[in-house]
């Protein structure tokens, strides 16, 4: 069969399908990627055929050049008007045409889609393809309603019917790598959600562990990072660099493939700042992480077993700063209270206690008792053939 994924530009959104597309094609399948031209190198470099599809929103940037009314929002308001605005209007009807032309020729038997790239859910349903979407993002029912309008309205640029329940984002099958226990019990995900073994892939570059970490010595390793979105936000990265360098740890820094190092001046020698380094290697040496409360970050430090501190900054982060504060996993620091005296004592306070790291050890033992990815592919065969929601009747979120 042949597989067609699409995701939003952005590492962080397509970093989480790279492995069941991996699995897909060692199951003998055809996969290629519709996706932004600035994820070409890390497709290709994945393996994958490319094909330049919607626009190339590569940062917040970007997205403010194209969208000015997102400069002055930030947090859930900011968010929201994201989601208005590019994840439901700009992003699909620059890339629902080229999907459907790209598919008039390639021919997918089926598409999979982050979950906020809906062109790729509208493209298959005017095609009459079956879909599936994987969890990249934290799963947030509000957010639908809000751009239900939006959504109908390229659903009717393409001659599809209304959906005023907004069925059609996850109407066949969703894929989620989160622990289970990391997701709010009392938000009732969609039936058609199947859980599986996270199986974190951050590595579509040449980059690897740099030799100094073979080197660390006995101190707390802390490990900082504003992943691949917002990660110019250059004085948060300063402040918190600032209030950590001096504690009696080290300092690890990755501030993107497009930021300079070098910028933030000479350092002690206890701090190491690169562009960037894959988490997955990194992480087994680390004992906290500092982030912004990006989906990829903190699932990957969940799986690991790792406790946080978290600066929200936009997007779902908030939300998921506030389940990580809940669950004991993370202490959250936010964005207006940040100084370096508020980081400091954060990052204190979770090498000291060990409850933060227990309490995170506990969901990752629950997320590797999971199907591993190889189970992504049995759902995506079976939907093929059975053409019809996969509703996963043994689901309770807990």
């Amino acid at each position: 069969m042949r597989f067609l994924f699409t995701a939003r530009s952005g590492l962080g959104h397509l970093h989480p399908m790279i492995p069941t597309a991996m699995a897909a094609r060692t199951h003998g399948h055809e996969v290629a990627f519709a996706c932004g031209e600035s994820l070409r190198a890390p497709v290709e470099g994945s393996g994958f055929p490319f094909f330049p599809v919607g626009l190339d929103l590569a940062g917040e940037v970007d997205s403010e050049r194209l969208v000015p009314e997102l400069g002055g929002l930030v947090g859930k308001d900011r968010a929201a008007m994201y989601w208005r605005e590019i994840f439901a209007s700009r992003e699909p009807s620059r890339a629902v045409p080229e999907l459907l032309d790209l598919a008039s020729w390639w021919s997918p038997d089926l598409i999979v889609r982050d979950d906020t790239t809906f062109a790729g859910c509208i493209a298959a349903e005017r095609l009459g393809l079956v879909h599936a979407a994987i969890h990249t993002v934290a799963y947030r029912p509000l957010l639908y309603q809000l751009v239900a309008g939006r959504l109908d309205e390229q659903r009717a640029n393409v001659g599809l019917q209304p959906d005023p329940d907004v069925l059609m984002p996850f109407r066949y099958l969703y894929l989620s790598s989160f622990p289970p226990g990391f997701l709010d019990a009392a938000m009732a995900l969609p039936a058609t959600t199947h859980f599986l073994r996270p199986s974190a892939f951050d590595a579509s570059g040449a980059e690897g562990l740099p030799a100094w970490t073979a080197d660390l010595g006995e101190l707390p390793v802390v490990f900082l990072s504003l992943g691949t979105i917002v990660n110019h936000r250059n004085a948060v990265f300063a402040t918190l660099i600032r209030a950590l360098r001096d504690l009696p740890v080290q300092l690890i820094v990755t501030v993107g493939r497009d930021q300079d190092p070098q910028q933030f001046g000479p350092q002690p020698d206890n701090v190491h700042i690169e562009r960037y380094i894959p988490q997955t290697q990194l992480f087994p040496l680390c004992d906290v992480v500092v982030n912004h409360g990006g989906s990829g970050t903190i699932n990957a430090a969940l799986t690991a077993g790792l406790p946080m501190v978290i600066v929200p900054i936009s997007a779902d982060q908030p939300e998921n700063a506030e389940r990580c504060a809940a669950l004991g996993v993370a202490r959250v620091v936010s964005l207006d209270a940040l100084s370096e005296d508020s980081a400091r004592e954060a990052v204190d306070s979770v090498i000291e206690n060990g409850a933060y790291r227990t309490a995170a050890q506990q969901l990752a033992r629950r997320a590797h008792d999971l199907p591993d990815v190889d189970h992504a592919v049995e759902l995506l065969e079976r939907l093929f053939v059975e053409r019809r929601p996969l509703v996963h009747h043994r689901y309770v979120p807990q």
